[in-house]
């Protein structure tokens, strides 16, 4: 990142001085040091998974929310009422509105990736109880680990004080294989 004055300047765009002097663009290192154009690192953003617009100073919510409105009274999810078909009405529901919080998304994601992982092995676990065919020792093995991971992961993510041990715990998955 090029900056003059402390902004940011395009050098492959042209640019004319207050002295009306013009150049086609400013990638000539001599005439950038002349006009007092530094050059910094770009800002390194933070993971927008875990913070919104990559601000690290702006972390996602790990906590599920329950809304209120802003006289502090609870909202509910609304579904639609068909009782009158000539008027259907949006009504609250018996739901309270909840936004969910990045330990609900990723703990939904672990699940995900558990069944996943197990999917190809479940009709060994099916034939076993229909037919008493054993599973093979490898396969036991493996989604033994599997579960043990998804629940490792899962109170690791509950234990989380934090959105940087939040991010510790899910960047350090390590799931085995078969």
């Amino acid at each position: 990142m090029f900056l003059l004055n402390g902004n940011q300047i395009n050098i492959y765009a042209p640019y004319t001085t207050e002295d009306g002097v013009t150049y086609p663009h400013l990638r000539d290192a001599d005439i950038r040091e002349a006009l007092g154009i530094t050059e910094e690192a770009d800002p390194v953003l933070a993971d927008e998974r875990f913070y919104w617009g990559g601000d690290v100073n702006n972390p996602r919510m790990l906590e599920d929310r329950e809304e209120v409105d802003e006289n502090g009274d609870p909202l509910w999810v609304q579904v639609l009422d068909n009782s009158d078909p000539d008027n259907p009405v949006m009504v609250d529901s018996e739901e309270r509105l909840v936004t969910k919080g990045l330990k609900s998304d990723w703990k939904t994601q672990i699940k995900n990736k558990t069944n996943t992982l197990l999917a190809p092995t479940d009709w060994m676990v099916i034939r076993k109880y229909e037919r008493e065919v054993a599973i093979p020792a490898d396969v036991v093995t493996y989604r033994a680990a599997v579960i043990a991971e998804c629940s490792r992961l899962e109170t690791a993510i509950d234990s989380a004080a934090d959105i940087d041990a939040f991010i510790a715990v899910v960047t350090a998955q390590d799931w085995p294989t078969l």
